[in-house]
């Protein structure tokens, strides 16, 4: 049976009498990676935030259950930036340094170990993604987590990222993430959970999740959405 690294049990998030999440139960395991995914404001980041513990669940539980390690959980916020006036070397560096980790190593693992010298400034959008990730790979942490790491990418940097999270499970980490790239979600992801208005309205495999419509992933992703809005409506009709 596959170890369970990171496990959110009823998580629940509201924002003033705003709720974002509700009853979010799920789990993380060691070499596979998890897609969130679902339409804006459906709670994603939210979700993930709260597993990284960079943000408090109002009620629920969220437990870190993989190896001891320095550094349990990486994470690469949607947008990630970096002080200005430092090369890539220099700022893996910093890094590195925080967790007694190679900046070397981690910006070959990226596919930066050919621009060391390049400003942070001068990357394009999907390089300062790859060192973002580079950051969030320090200390070599047992999970990982990233927001949306495709977003504005063009498709071959877009499969480079994600390529790097299949080498990541194949060498025993627990990957989540959010995306709304759902091609490259259903080639890489091992389970994917969809999102509706905070709550969970599907979670199984790819290969599952097509079966229900027996067509492309978006099919099944675009049905299950509007089978939970036609429940909100009628919900709502019968509380009038």
């Amino acid at each position: 049976m596959t170890d369970v690294y990171l496990r959110g049990t009823d998580v629940s998030r509201t924002f003033g009498d705003v709720t974002a999440l509700a009853d979010v139960s799920i789990e993380i395991p060691a070499g596979s990676v998890v897609a969130l995914v679902g339409p804006n404001g459906s709670g994603k980041t939210t979700l993930l935030r709260i597993l990284t513990g960079l943000l408090s669940p109002s009620d629920g539980d969220v437990s870190y259950e993989g190896p001891s390690a320095t550094r349990p959980l990486g994470y690469l916020p949607q947008a990630p930036s970096f002080r200005p006036g430092y090369t890539t070397a220099e700022t893996a560096a910093f890094y590195a340094r925080l967790v007694d980790d190679d900046p070397t190593e981690l910006l070959e693992r990226v596919g930066l170990g050919t621009v060391p010298d390049r400003p942070v400034e001068a990357l394009s959008g999907g390089m300062t993604r790859l060192l973002g990730i580079a950051q969030a790979l320090a200390g070599d942490p047992p999970v990982m987590s990233l927001d949306e790491p495709a977003s504005g990418l063009d498709p071959v940097m877009s499969r480079q990222v994600f390529d790097i999270l299949e080498t990541l499970t194949d060498d025993g980490h627990a990957v989540v993430v959010t995306s709304h790239d759902l091609p490259l979600v259903e080639r890489t992801a091992d389970r994917i959970v969809v999102l509706d208005r905070g709550s969970v309205v599907a979670a199984d495999t790819p290969a599952a999740l097509r079966e229900r419509t027996g067509g492309p992933l978006h099919e099944t992703f675009t049905n299950l959405v509007a089978a939970d809005e036609d429940a909100v409506a009628i919900r709502t009709e019968a509380t009038r």
